[in-house]
């Protein structure tokens, strides 16, 4: 089978002014043919880019970005948040279980899909890679694929298998993927809350979680646990050292039971070889991996996430810091909700009660225009490095106090305070 090569400048040449085009997210950003089209600033005119989480620093850093590229993102990641927040970008906030719909309803038609692959085998399939999520629809919507094919992006079993002949131009590399990792992140105070969560999970729990310093310092705390699942919207490194011991073994998940089933992965070169050609890691379309009911059918579903503010009624802030949008909506909703649903299941918001700066991030009311993600009404634990508050069937003023039990102590005579100025003494 003959496959014909372009060069990444010739392949963006197919991008005209005023298309649409999908971005692949996460350690499959294409960042050879981003960096090609980037070249193309201040030629091109209102050519959108929709993707969620990007990695690479610096590559939408060109002084001419805004004269041709509009970002309009599903999920904020750090290399585009200050673009989203200026004058050439914005957000969508919508459900990660959702964004397929998009693609699919034609309320966002794409014209090109950038996409991130493995290289063909012998019968001409590739894959997505690390990244299959909302990837695998825009392929199936999109007009036109260009895809980066990288003999160092892994070969994932599952949804992501794409044959070359639905691929319309193809270009050759040969780099590594973007690399992230948060154990150096880990402190003492991560270390107990890491502590506070593991003790809420019982053997034979089905686990979500992201990345991040929390959910490594929760993963480092399962080592004397048993008979432990992954269905998650993503996982990193974190996960491996429990495979490899037999606590994950997904003996008792009703679905997928012997793998690990996720949307993405993001991690380190380590992370990347353990996901090549492991028929025991599933990389599945993410309107099935975040679907409540799906969430729902394994036993002792947990869901732990993270928040930016919560206020004392239980009310989440994870996307915002006031006004200014700082990441997304993402599947924090969906699998709280699906966790809460499923039999012995505990959903879990894990946060630090301070900011780096010291201010409380438990307070008595959000910031002037901050984004509600998770609503008080699916909120059943949180926890801090002070220990855990369980809301659910709790008052406004139960919950109040509950709160401020786990809140840091310098803060805590000011939100008693707050409390008898909106609920009396």
């Amino acid at each position: 089978m003959e496959i014909k090569y372009q060069s990444a400048e010739d392949a963006v040449k197919f991008i005209q002014s005023g298309h649409r085009v999908f971005v692949h997210g996460s350690a499959a950003t294409p960042l050879n043919l981003l960096k090609a089209l980037l070249k193309r600033s201040g030629e091109l005119k209102n050519v959108e880019l929709v993707s969620i989480t990007t990695l690479g620093d610096n590559v939408f850093n060109h002084p001419d970005f805004g004269k041709s590229f509009f970002i309009n993102s599903l999920f904020v990641s750090q290399n585009v948040r200050t673009i989203v927040n200026s004058d050439f970008g914005d957000y969508i906030p919508v459900f990660l279980s959702e964004i397929p719909l998009l693609f699919e309803k034609n309320i966002l038609p794409l014209d090109i899909a950038l996409i991130h692959v493995s290289p063909p085998d012998k019968h001409g399939f590739c894959s997505l890679g690390t990244s299959v999520d909302i990837a695998r629809s825009a392929v199936k919507y999109a007009k036109n694929i260009i895809a980066q094919v990288n003999t160092q992006m892994p070969r994932t079993h599952g949804d992501g298998i794409i044959h070359i002949s639905e691929i319309h131009t193809l270009v050759q590399v040969n780099e590594a993927l973007p690399e992230v990792s948060y154990s150096s992140r880990v402190d003492e105070g991560t270390m107990t809350i890491g502590r506070y969560c593991a003790g809420l999970i019982e053997d034979g729990s089905t686990l979500q979680m992201g990345i991040g310093a929390i959910p490594d310092a929760v993963l480092s705390c399962l080592t004397n646990h048993k008979d432990l699942g992954i269905h998650t919207e993503m996982f990193s490194d974190g996960v491996i050292p429990l495979v490899e011991s037999g606590v994950v073994n997904n003996k008792y998940k009703k679905k997928h039971r012997g793998k690990i089933v996720t949307g993405f992965a993001i991690g380190t070169r380590k992370l990347y070889d353990f996901v090549d050609d492991n028929p025991q890691v599933v990389f599945l379309e993410i309107d099935y991996v975040n679907d409540t009911k799906i969430i729902r059918t394994n036993p002792k579903a947990v869901a732990i996430n993270s928040a930016i503010e919560i206020d004392l009624t239980g009310q989440i802030c994870s996307d915002s810091i006031g006004t200014y949008q700082y990441s997304g909506v993402g599947g924090q909703i969906d699998f709280m909700r699906g966790a809460a649903l499923s039999e012995g299941g505990k959903p879990i918001i894990a946060l630090a009660s301070t900011t780096k700066n010291g201010e409380s991030k438990i307070v008595p009311f959000l910031k002037e225009g901050a984004g509600v993600v998770t609503t008080r009404a699916h909120v059943h634990y949180v926890v801090t490095e002070y220990g855990v508050a369980y809301l659910f069937g709790k008052n406004l003023r139960q919950r109040a106090m509950a709160l401020i039990g786990i809140s840091h102590p310098a803060h805590r005579e000011w939100l008693e305070k707050e409390v008898i100025k909106r609920f009396g003494k």
